[in-house]
């Protein structure tokens, strides 16, 4: 008896992950391996000029995950793409489409879809670094049928009993905290690997192709990846049980991050491994594609702060808890957390205290001696996990800029907001996420040297 389309299509996605996989499995070093650039400021913008551009693009997306939760519509995406030229972001190498168009994009784990803009682009469209996509330049590009598996509108319509009609291409509007931007859905091959005898060519990912945006300022992205728990993340789309990356330092213009996908992800025979395991995520969108961590407290030096039990808690309506994103620059903490953070660290320095808002967006700062002045010794800052301690040298917790402010690298928020472990935070980590054994494994690294 001839299969269904619905079944055929179900057997062609069972084909694509395993090929995928395959691909993965059989690249010579057992995976692949993707080079991430930090977006740098542009010589012309001060530092202080580049913590404010990060710090709004946080906001924006701290912004657009609440109107995603407070939206009853399946088809808002949470995540944010471009935003200031200055802000925060690790770029990923990759290429789309046949012949491959090399670009870069954001790689996030705080979202989950796959997006870059396409030509033709209406006047709307903001200007990127690299040539727009065109699908009809490629012949490996399809639109995305609305009964697909991976298909947003069939999500959206899921929960109302309805059909999507034959023939249906999925079209929608994707809502950020500072814009929008109009996507039709389809699939397309990429080519990952920072290396050609490295390179894996995948076919069938599903991803989003935009015509139209407002909102957003040119950035040294052109589009963005989505690591996240989702079905559309690239990590859930190619099945693979686990990936890691290790960010390079901010004061490292040079160098260049790694992104390890799929077997050759492993810290096996690294020094100093911590391992914790991931707090289930709730069942709602967009939580249910963060990777959320059972943070029990936080120590500065010796000192554990007083900090309550129940601050990083995640509630059963999905309030709070705490994630860990590649996304966010700086670490958002609840008030509470926040405040004796922020109080340890000013009983510790003896700086003359300013209020940082107005030049880098930040709370805590301190003025040094001069611009060239070396800022004083600060003793380490333990994030204490549910069976593991992540250990932040000053640097990973302080920032300094061009104009001899020293600021804390941490901004504060309502109590029962999510907290959020930004990128700033994760510098010099070799961090591993294993999906499989729902743990995520950290420990120091030069990431310049990896």
């Amino acid at each position: 008896m001839p299969m269904s389309s619905t079944a055929q299509m179900a057997s062609l996605a069972v084909l694509i992950i395993s090929l995928v996989f395959a691909a993965l499995a059989s690249d010579a070093a057992a995976g692949v391996r993707v080079e991430l650039t930090r977006v740098h400021a542009d010589p012309s913008v001060t530092a202080s000029q580049f913590v404010r551009g990060a710090l709004r693009r946080d906001m924006h997306r701290h912004n657009a995950r609440k109107l995603a939760l407070a939206a009853s519509s399946g088809a808002t995406v949470s995540a944010p793409t471009q935003n200031s030229p200055t802000a925060g972001e690790y770029l990923m190498a990759l290429a789309i489409g046949t012949p491959p168009l090399p670009y870069q994009a954001i790689a996030d784990t705080g979202s989950d879809l796959i997006w870059t803009q396409c030509a033709p682009c209406t006047s709307q469209c903001f200007r990127q670094p690299t040539p727009l996509y065109n699908p009809s330049s490629s012949t490996t590009f399809a639109v995305l049928p609305c009964n697909s598996s991976l298909s947003v509108c069939a999500a959206a319509l899921a929960g109302t009993g309805t059909a999507p009609p034959p023939g249906c291409a999925c079209t929608y509007n994707v809502t950020y905290g500072s814009g929008w931007t109009s996507v039709f859905q389809g699939s397309e091959t990429f080519t990952f690997g920072s290396t050609p005898a490295g390179q894996s060519r995948v076919p069938g990912i599903a991803f989003g192709c935009s015509t139209a945006s407002s909102g957003f300022n040119a950035s040294s992205a052109s589009g963005l990846v989505g690591l996240g728990r989702g079905r559309l993340s690239l990590v859930s789309q190619l099945g693979v049980p686990k990936f890691s990356y290790c960010l390079t330092p901010y004061q490292d213009t040079n160098s260049t991050s790694t992104l390890l996908l799929g077997p050759s992800a492993s810290l096996n025979g690294t020094a100093g491994v911590s391992s914790t395991p991931f707090v289930a995520s709730p069942s709602t969108a967009p939580m249910n594609t963060f990777y959320y961590l059972n943070l029990t407290g936080i120590s500065l030096g010796t000192t554990a702060l007083s900090i309550p039990p129940d601050a990083f808690l995640l509630n059963a309506d999905g309030t709070g808890g705490l994630i860990i994103d590649s996304g966010t620059t700086i670490t958002l903490l609840g008030n509470t957390a926040y405040q004796q953070v922020r109080a340890a660290v000013v009983s510790l320095v003896t700086l003359p205290t300013t209020d940082g808002s107005a030049a880098t967006g930040l709370d805590l700062c301190f003025m040094l001696p001069s611009s060239t002045s070396a800022p004083p010794a600060m003793p380490s800052m333990t994030l204490h996990f549910n069976g593991a301690d992540m250990v932040l040298p000053a640097d990973s917790y302080m920032m300094s800029d061009d104009s001899g402010l020293w600021c804390l690298a941490m901004q504060n928020q309502t109590d029962g907001e999510v907290n959020i472990l930004g990128n700033y935070q994760q510098q010099n980590m070799h961090i591993l996420y294993d999906i499989g054994q729902e743990t995520l494994s950290f420990a120091p690294a030069k990431c310049s040297a990896l």
